[in-house]
């Protein structure tokens, strides 16, 4: 049977399923949360159409999950534009890119999910493409070697990362704006759980929304996710009613406590405790030692950990806080280490 950590990896991992899509909201009116970066964009998109313009540049940043992905497909429908989907890790050659660009028409919106992932010689040619709208590529090898201008229909990227660290400062500084999108509130989630139930025709009561809610990691594809196995859960053994007890049964079946913690990440607190007395250690010790990769530990369980004050970075390395201690249930073994450190 899948765990929490399973189900965590399905639903930050699994971005086009097409269960995910038939969820998504359409407009800006329909999106829930991340009210600061709504009225950004809705500032942009006004202005555009004034202007029977396209969209400048946008790039969205966050931790995986938070609908990077929905806003660019919100944009190009606020726009009635047509959407490009890719991801950096595909466009390995200077020829893909110029593949997608060519074929894009006049206020196409060519949308990259982990842009952070772009070769850097091929990142290079998105500079021209971004600001003058042309791409210089060469033709050939050799003594027959030739340089060819190609001119690209006035476009917009919107590019989507979790890395934003990642990215040179060439590329972010030829993005009109950069929003982050942050991990939702639990009344924002209980929102999309009644949402989502709404859709599939799922029978829930205001607790049991918000038993799904607050154990989602702030995260509303989680969200989608755990709503399937607790409907199937409550079929098979709550009349197919989602209530606060069969919620929080559902999830204790997958290992998922009510603060939204999961198997390893009390695995990663207690290696942490017991192996290092609680830091400061490096993120690629901590994922030898729990025999995880350590993109995942960066991507999918730290963020939420830093976030809801369990692990905090220090320029030594991940450390636990009080807050950890008390989860893992073991006596500080570093205390005297950690008050150390902080003068």
């Amino acid at each position: 049977m899948q765990t929490g950590n399973d189900y965590l990896k399905q639903a930050l991992e699994t971005k086009d399923d097409s269960f995910e899509a038939s969820l998504r909201p359409s407009g800006f009116d329909s999106f829930s949360g991340q009210e600061k970066t709504i009225e950004r964009l809705k500032v942009m998109v006004g202005a555009a159409k004034r202007r029977a313009d396209s969209l400048s540049h946008i790039l969205l940043h966050g931790p995986p999950g938070l609908g990077k992905t929905t806003l660019a497909l919100i944009l190009a429908n606020e726009m009635g534009s047509q959407i490009r989907i890719t991801s950096g890790p595909v466009i390995e050659k200077a020829s893909d890119l110029a593949g997608l660009l060519t074929n894009l028409e006049e206020g196409d919106i060519l949308f990259i999910d982990e842009i952070h992932r772009i070769p850097r010689t091929v990142e290079e040619y998105l500079y021209s493409a971004m600001e003058d709208y042309r791409i210089d590529i060469m033709i050939d090898q050799g003594p027959n070697a030739r340089s060819v201008r190609l001119t690209i229909p006035k476009f917009t990227l919107i590019g989507a990362t979790t890395r934003t660290g990642l990215l040179t400062a060439p590329l972010r500084s030829r993005f009109t704006l950069k929003t982050r999108l942050d991990y939702y509130s639990k009344e924002e989630l209980k929102k999309i759980v009644k949402r989502t139930c709404s859709l599939l025709n799922i029978e829930v009561d205001e607790d049991g929304a918000m038993e799904i809610a607050r154990r989602s990691r702030g995260t509303p594809r989680i969200v989608n996710n755990l709503v399937r196995f607790v409907r199937d859960y409550s079929e098979e053994r709550a009349k197919g009613v989602i209530t606060k007890h069969s919620a929080s049964k559902a999830l204790e079946l997958l290992e998922i406590d009510e603060n939204g913690l999961d198997e390893m990440d009390k695995r990663i607190m207690k290696v942490m405790a017991q192996n290092y007395k609680g830091g400061p250690v490096g993120i690629g010790t901590i994922a030898v030692a729990v025999n995880e990769e350590a993109d995942t530990l960066e991507e999918v369980h730290e963020p939420f950990l830093i976030q809801e004050g369990y692990i905090q970075r220090t320029p030594q390395g991940r450390m636990l806080t009080p807050k950890a201690w008390d989860v893992v249930g073991i006596k500080n073994l570093g205390e005297d280490f950690m008050q150390g450190s902080l003068f």
